[in-house]
């Protein structure tokens, strides 16, 4: 009888704490270690973006899906800034997850290229919904790709250049 090993795929991605009060950072980190069923203590650092507030950022690597984990434990929050992205692997596509407390959740499937793929049923709608008199193209194609938090999140990304990252590897 030979043993026979099943491997998981595995994938890896960042999570961007980009502003979080004093006293939500023991909360953040509980529910990282949570979602990642590992213990889980960042290097926080003051962020300069929003006086008062803290950021930090960190390295995971675990199963396809980690990534929305990830995202639906720290936008339940709610009063921070954040990023989550999972890069793609052989059995799924890459995905982005942001999230501020003016805009809320954003999700998007991401490329091998880091481009953020719109589904065609999402394009065809945008394009049904201006001619029957809705929302502009432009305007739907723009909420698509996450601009408006991209433009909110500017801000406290280029605050945090020198930042230290630290890997956390999640097995399983």
């Amino acid at each position: 009888m030979s043993a026979r090993f099943e491997t998981r795929p595995t994938t890896r991605g960042m999570i961007f704490i980009h502003s979080a009060s004093a006293a939500l950072c023991p909360h953040v980190e509980w529910a990282i270690g949570s979602a990642l069923q590992s213990r889980v203590d960042l290097d926080w650092t003051a962020q300069p973006a929003q006086p008062g507030t803290q950021r930090a950022e960190l390295s995971w690597s675990g199963s396809p899906g980690t990534g929305a984990l990830l995202s639906t434990a720290l936008s339940r929050i709610g009063q921070l800034r954040f990023e989550v992205t999972e890069e793609p692997s052989a059995s799924s596509d890459g995905q982005r997850h942001c999230f501020t407390p003016s805009l809320g959740a954003y999700s998007a499937v991401v490329g091998i290229h880091g481009d953020i793929l719109i589904p065609e049923d999402r394009l065809r709608h945008a394009v049904a919904t201006e001619a029957l008199g809705g929302e502009p193209i432009l305007s739907a194609l723009e909420d698509l790709l996450g601009t408006a938090w991209d433009e909110e999140l500017d801000v406290f990304r280029y605050a945090s250049e020198d930042a230290p990252v630290r890997w956390l590897h999640h097995v399983g």
